[in-house]
């Protein structure tokens, strides 16, 4: 209950910073973006469940490609102004590699989700996850998600590369998936 309060307390931030101590081995950008070096990446932890469409969805089916999760709410400002660029960038990269997930949270239904979907045609998948227990999965000290909205960047081997917490644009969006796309 403490960690749900948390991230109520939270939630739909413009920013943030990392919390954990000792040797996280992320960096953290001038722009808001954390980035792990290839060998110090903390494997992404079991991101699966029921979409908002009612299908079942298993992150861990996408190795072999980069994914892009988005941890997002219908009700939070923030997530109304980025979805338009999650959405054109998604589609501009579906085809090079590269998978979009959204984690809806904290909606107490997925009737919002499907309709704030609709509204700025987002096409790729959410989970449902109205309590925040996915988010909780990621290790302390890990390029975790903190705030509503954040972005993590997975890399082939599914691994966490990378995470915004603060809303993206198709710039600041690309030069998270960008490098990780590049690496072989």
């Amino acid at each position: 209950m403490a960690a749900v309060a948390a991230l109520s307390l939270s939630a739909c931030g413009k920013g943030g910073t990392s919390g954990g101590g000792g040797d996280t081995h992320f960096v953290t950008g001038n722009n808001g973006v954390d980035t792990v070096p290839a060998g110090k990446r903390a494997t992404a932890p079991d991101l699966s469940g029921t979409t908002i469409d009612g299908k079942t969805l298993d992150v861990a089916d996408y190795k072999g490609k980069v994914v892009v999760v988005n941890v997002w709410g219908s009700w939070c400002g923030p997530c109304r102004e980025e979805a338009q660029y999650f959405a054109k960038v998604s589609k501009e990269y579906q085809d090079k590699g590269v998978q979009f997930v959204g984690i809806n949270t904290r909606d107490t239904s997925t009737t919002p989700a499907v309709n704030f979907e609709k509204e700025h045609g987002v096409e790729y998948p959410s989970l449902y996850d109205p309590t925040g227990k996915l988010m909780l999965r990621f290790k302390k000290g890990t390029l975790n998600p903190q705030i509503i909205p954040s972005t993590l960047v997975i890399d082939r081997h599914g691994k966490v590369a990378a995470r915004a917490l603060e809303a993206l644009d198709d710039t600041g969006l690309l030069k998270m998936i960008k490098p990780v796309l590049a690496e072989k």
